[in-house]
């Protein structure tokens, strides 16, 4: 009897015995090359994703309810593909870049005590796409830094934000994420959010207020990218 292939298992195949393609220029040998590694990184300038204001620090002195917020870029151009390439096709390879940029982007003197805190992808999408995109960097991230991932949310429905307005998006994400009963905040502790895109921010928002409500005191973020639409 021949048994169906889930769709999801090309991908990791491919992953394991084809050269990968630089997605930048085309050079083969990795799917991103360390000359447009460095591209991105080169055109990343300090912006709140939250009101687009162009800042000196990670702080922005407009939204003062947010804590520090560190984004590799605006979704646009090359940093817009790979996170399409890695979400929508499924390319895990591409998990172990993310965090390295990450890397490069984060502070150098961020607490060694930090907590990697990836924000929980739907159990639907886990199915389609065969990845938890998130919880796969923040894994590869601790690993670079020698922190430890922290799991408190969960997310407790499925909602699709894709395409919502504003204010749908907002009371979807309130509703969408809970910190787990056990969870024990560790005062010592720096944790650090991650999340893909800030498109309106209602999901980082919510988590934020129920993290903060349930004892957690020092709070950073990291962003793949942000929208450049408000």
């Amino acid at each position: 009897m021949i048994k169906n292939v889930k769709i999801t298992t090309i991908p990791r195949l491919l992953d394991l015995i084809a050269p990968h393609s630089c997605r930048g220029c085309g050079h083969t040998g990795a799917i991103l090359c360390p000359r447009c590694k460095n591209y991105i990184l080169r055109q990343r300038q300090l912006v709140c994703p939250n009101c687009k204001t162009p800042l000196k620090s990670a702080s922005c002195p407009r939204c003062k309810s947010l804590p520090r917020i560190y984004t590799i870029g605006p979704r646009e151009g090359l940093l817009d593909d790979l996170i399409h390439t890695y979400k929508y096709e499924s390319v895990r390879a591409l998990a172990p870049v993310f965090a390295e940029l990450l890397d490069e982007i984060l502070p150098q003197d961020l607490p060694e005590n930090t907590l990697v805190v990836p924000l929980p992808t739907s159990t639907k999408h886990i199915r389609e796409r065969g990845l938890d995109h998130t919880l796969l960097i923040a894994k590869h991230l601790a690993r670079l830094r020698g922190w430890r991932v922290s799991r408190p949310l969960e997310r407790v429905k499925n909602t699709v934000q894709v395409g919502s307005s504003k204010s749908t998006r907002l009371a979807q994400a309130d509703a969408a994420y809970r910190v787990k009963d056990n969870f024990v905040p560790d005062s010592s502790a720096t944790y650090l959010i991650l999340d893909d895109v800030w498109t309106t921010g209602a999901t980082i928002k919510a988590v934020l207020k129920k993290l903060r409500a349930a004892g957690v005191d020092h709070i950073c973020i990291a962003l793949l990218a942000y929208s450049e639409l408000a």
